[in-house]
């Protein structure tokens, strides 16, 4: 089992920046492809950011590419999400999610463990 919690969501308004991150617990963290998932109110689930278990690979929805990092540091277990340029529809609880690869990549259903979320709300 790994245990994840998502912290840093808040209120920020229209191009602020927000660090949203995720510590993990449980089993070894470096073995682990990391992802980011959002979902706004009335909206399915959408796939943000992912990154392989050694960091060397990233990987962007169009939407948030040239604005969203994602990184990692497995000594300290955590996955960030750096959110610069933030805009309305930016706005969702964001998730991290674990997957038992070197890499997954964009599809949450190869993913396997969540955490529970954290709210970005961006304003105007």
């Amino acid at each position: 089992q790994v245990q994840l919690v998502e912290s840093g969501g808040g209120l920020v308004q229209a191009g602020g920046s927000l660090r949203l991150s995720c510590a993990a617990s449980g089993r070894t963290f470096s073995n682990y492809a990391m992802g980011w998932f959002r979902q706004a109110p009335g909206k399915d689930r959408e796939f943000v950011a992912a990154i392989s278990w050694s960091g060397g690979m990233t990987y962007y929805a169009d939407s948030v590419k040239g604005r969203f990092t994602i990184s990692r540091d497995n000594a300290k277990t955590t996955v960030y999400l750096q959110m610069n340029s933030l805009k309305l529809e930016d706005t969702a609880v964001y998730y991290c999610a674990a997957g038992s690869s070197s890499w997954v990549g964009r599809a949450s259903t190869l993913y396997d463990y969540w955490g529970l979320g954290t709210q970005v709300t961006v304003s105007s």
